[in-house]
This record gives structure tokens, C-alpha cells and sequence, in this order.
């Protein structure tokens, strides 16, 4: 080799690669090995009990007693899917501007020809229970079809309060269906499908369950399945009826996502050995460890009411007259680590600090260095002392209480 395709070569960087955005999130070796196999028969026993596995497994994850549908798609289909089974064209849906995932999801349902009413946010707080029920109350015609909320808005860290939302809807007496995006919060924050009687829960394989991105889902409720026997939006590779058919028996109507299905069976075995609860602990830990070492350095934390504080991620308001990005790239070169950028109207504002997944202390205490130093080298105005502040945090609560 000559000294000039030598240096023509990106100079090799030591350590691991920090990959702490949002999601997708690491993949942990666990989950690696095992979809490191070789393809099968979608229509063979081997592949059948995988899919009883499955599909049995998400139940838990969701907390469910009913349907989990699997599609191969992001996030973004499990939304379509949702909207389609359930819904007729010009049909009125409820949506509130929680950040840019919500607007996202509000603009495919104009797409779809649904008639959106899209309460106004500031992209600072989740969706008002009593908001939501006077809109109820006061639609006395019964013209709403469907309420659709983000659970944990990916671009703000602001986590809406789901129970109290649909404790909302009870006191209104409103037929409505209620839909919750749980792309970065199923596995991460605490969610109970069926018992806070949500009828469509959106979930994808990349953030949560530790997996790449390509799988994402729908658990469904009895009244939405009543829904889709009347609902006129058309579908066709998104209709739950061809789906629920073939997993009644462990397989799918088309060729499924073989190997992300085995590393999904042992996202799901990974946590139930931690336990639920202990996941949701262990999240709501890192992010208050990561607000308190934004409080030492002076940062102002994105969401404003502390109930509605995310633990899947944090996201951390720039001083006036200086670039999330540019920081974000200084990190990047100096320190190889990802954060996560700011969407929408929060673009070049604000950046995102990812604490979910497979993720422990000193992966969190890294993430803050990493953070700390960035903030240095940029000449980002802010005190030290993040990091020590994250660490009293953790030694106050240590891992597994």
C-alpha cells in the first residue's frame, strides 16, 4: 500500500463510538447474537414458534390481554395502521401539538382525509387532561371519532400523562377512541395498554426494545376491533384482519422480519429477567441524574412542568446566541458521540441527550462527560460540576433500588 492510500484512509478512532441519541439506541450483544442466524421457512414449524413466542411475549411488554400486531415498517406505519383499521374519511380526530412527532402524526391524518382538530402547543408540556375533556364535553354531537396522543414526545422529553388522560375521557362520557404513540416510551416508562384502557398503542422495535429500527405495532383493544369492522379508510398491507388470521397460528400473511423477530424474542426475555418495573426505575433514575448535572451547568431543561420529566431522554435548551448544532458537531469530532438534534421549531435550539435502552450508570456518567467537555470546547457559557451533581444523584439511588 502506498503512503498515499494510506493517507486517503479515515484515520481509526479508539473506543466505542457514543451513540446517545433518542433512538435508535445500542444494540446489546444479547440481542446482536441472537438474529445472527441463518434464514428459515417463513411457513415452517421452526419459524411457527418463533412467532407463538413473539407474539405471545409483546403481550407482557404491553400489558395487554389482547392482539399485538407486528408490521415490518418504522414507526410511521404503525401510526397509518392505526388510523386506517379504526376510521372513515372525514372522520374528526383530536390531536395536541406536543412537539414534532405529534405534528408529524397530525399531518398524515389530513393526508388519510381525516378531519384534524389540532390543539396548539407550546412544545414545552403534554396534553392537558382538562383540556381534553372540555373538548369532549363540548362535542355534543359526538362528532369525534378518535383522541390521538404522544405518549413521550421524542423532540421535547415531555411524557403525557396517559391515566389521568383517560380518566379524562371517562368523566366527559365520550365514546371516542383513544390512540397513544409509545415509539420512545414501551420499555422505557411505565405503560399499562389495557388498564389505562387505551384502544390503539403504536410502538416501534428501535428505541426501548434495544432493537435496529424495522419492526413496529399496534396492541389493540376490543372496541377498536369493533371499529375496524365499520371503518371505511382504505388498507391493504396495514389491515389488522389479514394480520390477526395467520398469527392465530404463529405465522404472517406476507414475509415477515425473520431476524429482527429473533432479536425482538430476546429483547422481551431481556426484560422480564430485569423486570418491568426495575426498567422503568432505572430510567426515571438516569433522568433525573441528567437534569440534575443540567441544573449544575445552567442549562434549562425543555420540559417545563417536572411531572411530565421523560426517562428516555433529555432534552436541554441552548444560551441565547449560540448552536445546539455546532455543538453537537464539536462533540461529534472531539469526543465521537451522537446527541440527538432539535426538530421543527426547536431546530439549531436545543439538543437531546438519549438515556434509554441497554443503559447503565457509567454509560450515563460518559454521556455527561462527554456533554461537560463539549460544552467546554465550544465555549458554551455554563458552570462545571454536571457530572458531579449526576453522580450524587446516582450514589443517593443506587442501581436496582
Amino acid at each position: 500500500m502506498t503512503t498515499e492510500s494510506r493517507s486517503n484512509r479515515p484515520q481509526r478512532r479508539a473506543g466505542r463510538h457514543f451513540l446517545q441519541i433518542p433512538g435508535p439506541t445500542n444494540v446489546p450483544d444479547r440481542i446482536l447474537r441472537a438474529m445472527d442466524m441463518p434464514t428459515i421457512d417463513h411457513r415452517g414449524p421452526d419459524f411457527q414458534q418463533l412467532g407463538r413466542e413473539v407474539l405471545a411475549g409483546l403481550k407482557s411488554v404491553f400489558r395487554t390481554g389482547g392482539p399485538v400486531v407486528v408490521y415490518p415498517a418504522s414507526g410511521t406505519g404503525a401510526w397509518e395502521a392505526a388510523l386506517v383499521n379504526t376510521l372513515s374519511p372525514g372522520d374528526r380526530v383530536v390531536m395536541f401539538e406536543t412537539g414534532h412527532f405529534a405534528t408529524l402524526w397530525r399531518e398524515m391524518a389530513t393526508r388519510l382525509g381525516l378531519d384534524v382538530d389540532f390543539v396548539p402547543g407550546d412544545w414545552r408540556r403534554g396534553v392537558d387532561p382538562a383540556r381534553l375533556e372540555q373538548k369532549l364535553r363540548d362535542d355534543r354531537e359526538r362528532r369525534i371519532k378518535a383522541v390521538c396522543v404522544v405518549h413521550n414526545e421524542t423532540s421535547t422529553g415531555v411524557t403525557s400523562r396517559i391515566a389521568a388522560l383517560r380518566a379524562a375521557i371517562d368523566r366527559s362520557g365520550h365514546p371516542a377512541l383513544l390512540m397513544v404513540d409509545t415509539i420512545s416510551s414501551l420499555g422505557s416508562i411505565d405503560y399499562r395498554h389495557d388498564e389505562w384502557g387505551v384502544d390503539v398503542t403504536v410502538a416501534g422495535s428501535q428505541k426501548g426494545l434495544m432493537l435496529p429500527p424495522g419492526l413496529s405495532f399496534n396492541a389493540i383493544s376490543d372496541k377498536a376491533m369493533a371499529a375496524h369492522a365499520t371503518a371505511r379508510l382504505q388498507r391493504s398491507y396495514w389491515d389488522w384482519t389479514a394480520m390477526l388470521g395467520p398469527n392465530a397460528t404463529g405465522f404472517f400473511p406476507y414475509t415477515p422480519a425473520t431476524n429482527l423477530l429473533y432479536g425482538l424474542r430476546e429483547a422481551i426475555a431481556m426484560l422480564l429477567e430485569e423486570g418491568l418495573e426495575t426498567v422503568f426505575a432505572r430510567h426515571a433514575r438516569h433522568g433525573a441524574a441528567t437534569r440534575a448535572a443540567a441544573a449544575a451547568w445552567g442549562l434549562e431543561i425543555v420540559a417545563a412542568d417536572p411531572a411530565e420529566y421523560s426517562g428516555s431522554l433529555t432534552a436541554l435548551m441552548m444560551p441565547d446566541g449560540h448552536d445546539a448544532d455546532r455543538l453537537r458537531a464539536v462533540i461529534l469530532e472531539g469526543f465521537d458521540m451522537s446527541l440527538g438534534q432539535g426538530l421543527g421549531r426547536l431546530k439549531g435550539r436545543i439538543f437531546r441527550i438519549g438515556h434509554l435502552g441497554d443503559f447503565n450508570d457509567l454509560t450515563l456518567i460518559g454521556t455527561l462527560g462527554g456533554v461537560e467537555l463539549g460544552l467546554a470546547r465550544a465555549g458554551v457559557p455554563h458552570r462545571p460540576g454536571g457530572v458531579q451533581a449526576a453522580l450524587s444523584v446516582l450514589a443517593a439511588a443506587p442501581a436496582g433500588r
